[in-house]
């Protein structure tokens, strides 16, 4: 043990662990990607298994370092090539990369699992282990060469042996979990492996390759791939500072062949903006609209002012009646002159009920009527709406003015689209195949998801209908016949007013336009 005082010998050591370890790293991953294959209980134990095999099989080869050294006499001769015991361990081992690796990285590329009967089928647990025996094999071969060509002391090359093999078996672990979790990184391993099976061949027929090259390339690529997985890494992080609800919605709305609302600009002419539709029309409209309610102003679910069926208490009891039994509706604010000035909510029936029995309408018989500020968010609505039982909610700005009422059947028409009443038509009707008739009063989610298109909402913008998105494009109140368009990737939305009802956009028609699209060459701004 006279080394144990030489400060040289100490070096070499060190730089001896150092290079046993740079030459057992690809015998570990190969191992990490075998033990991949066998079912989870086992692969700790394939995997402790084939790192004892290997530090068994170089201490072996270095006990009968005598008889490696013979390994490199020449055994026979094909023309100018002589080939020793060395040059046919290297060949075979050389081949045996190279088919391994192949078929191991035309498995992954192809995407192919193997499966059987919805159960994944697991390999052997000794063909494995002999898969790693002949791994094994070929890189302890290199590597016990490696050692009898840097140290003269026997007892050193196996120190080095065994202490390179006892990190890389408390590497290999965290190693193998690392690999199995990164696809690229797998990919990236069988490559090196290709590569050092052909750099073996290569050198069982007699052509030196220089070491120095092929280990500065794995170090240049690992280098690669290392920065790759820090962006990666970043960009997740990056990605998961997002709200869950916004990721998955963005997900869904992919999936049902629209754009996301938040997220990059559109792809440019020419180019994919979003995946095939796999969702039918009506599947399409109710998944979007559950994912876009929180996301709405209540004024876009609301029936506005305007529409709002409404009890005077001073007109005569024939005129309440006809009005009640005319109307649609279970419920009805009940006021005194005007609108603003509620007194409560009646039902239908009660109501019809006083009129024929007592000539007026019982005020003690009103419900207390339920108020929401306009500003009220539409998942907080609905908890009102669930409290008021069926009840209608009113809606009011900062001022105290009626702005509508909502019902749960708004709430229903906002997620499945439009249900009209009795004394309702819908508020789009197709008129073609590229052609609609559309009210004013139409709701621009809906009439997004019935266009498939986007560009309508506007979330900032104070308006939530197709009257009002016209009136912001054009800037005025129009003059029937008026137009403005809509470019969005390859057609053109034509909107042409037909009529007006006083100051308000009545009746509009739509017109898409696909041979337009294409002249115009791809997608330009929204306008008139």
């Amino acid at each position: 043990m006279e080394w144990m005082l030489d400060p040289s010998a100490w070096v070499g050591l060190l730089t001896l662990v150092i290079l046993e370890i740079v030459l057992g790293i690809d015998n570990l991953i190969f191992i990490a990607i075998l033990v991949e294959k066998l079912p989870p209980a086992q692969r700790d134990r394939a995997r402790v298994l084939g790192l004892s095999l290997a530090l068994l099989m170089r201490l072996g080869l270095l006990s009968v370092m005598s008889w490696l050294i013979k390994l490199t006499a020449p055994l026979f001769s094909v023309g100018p090539l002589d080939f020793s015991g060395r040059d046919l361990i290297l060949i075979l081992g050389g081949f045996f990369l190279l088919f391994k690796g192949t078929l191991e990285l035309h498995e992954r590329v192809e995407g192919r699992q193997a499966h059987a009967s919805g159960a994944t089928m697991h390999a052997s647990f000794w063909v494995i282990v002999v898969q790693i025996v002949i791994l094994d094999a070929v890189f302890s071969l290199d590597a016990v060469i490696t050692a009898v060509g840097m140290v003269d002391h026997l007892e050193i090359m196996m120190l080095a042996v065994a202490i390179a093999i006892g990190l890389m078996l408390v590497a290999s672990k965290p190693l193998t979990r690392f690999v199995n979790a990164h696809p690229t990184v797998v990919i990236l391993c069988l490559g090196f492996l290709l590569t050092i099976g052909f750099s073996l061949l290569a050198e069982g027929f007699g052509f030196a390759v220089p070491k120095g090259y092929l280990y500065a390339a794995i170090t240049f690529s690992v280098l690669i791939e290392t920065l790759n997985q820090l962006a990666r890494r970043n960009m997740r992080r990056l990605e998961a500072k997002r709200p869950l609800r916004e990721r998955t919605a963005e997900g869904v709305l992919r999936m049902l062949g629209m754009r996301p609302l938040t997220g990059p600009e559109p792809a440019p002419a020419g180019e994919a903006e979003v995946p095939a539709q796999v969702f039918e029309d009506e599947e399409r409209y109710m998944v979007s609209g559950v994912l876009s309610l929180a996301d709405r102003s209540i004024h876009s679910i609301m029936t506005p002012r305007n529409d709002v069926s409404w009890i005077n208490l001073d007109d005569d009891a024939a005129t309440l009646r006809e009005q009640i039994t005319k109307a649609p509706h279970s419920f009805f604010p009940v006021c005194r002159g005007s609108l603003d000035e509620v007194i409560g909510i009646g039902r239908a029936k009660e109501m019809i009920a006083d009129l024929i029995a007592n000539g007026s309408i019982r005020l003690s018989r009103l419900r207390d009527p339920i108020v929401v500020h306009d500003s009220i968010g539409v998942l907080r609505l609905m908890d009102t709406l669930k409290r008021s039982r069926g009840q209608l909610v009113l809606v009011t700005d900062e001022f105290g003015t009626i702005e509508g009422v909502v019902t749960p059947i708004d709430v229903f028409e906002a997620i499945a689209g439009e249900f009209p009443d009795e004394d309702e038509t819908p508020d789009i009707v197709a008129e073609g195949e590229n052609s609609w008739r559309a009210d004013g009063a139409a709701d621009l989610h809906h009439l997004e998801l019935l266009l498939n298109t986007d560009g309508l909402v506007d979330d900032d913008e104070g308006y939530s209908t197709l009257a009002g998105y016209l009136l912001e494009r054009f800037g005025q109140l129009p003059a029937p016949g008026d137009t403005c368009e809509l470019r969005h990737g390859r057609a053109v939305f034509r909107f042409t007013v037909l009529r007006l009802d006083g100051r308000r956009i009545a009746t509009v028609r739509i017109e898409r336009n696909l041979e337009q699209a294409d002249q115009a060459g791809g997608q330009a701004p929204h306008g008139v």
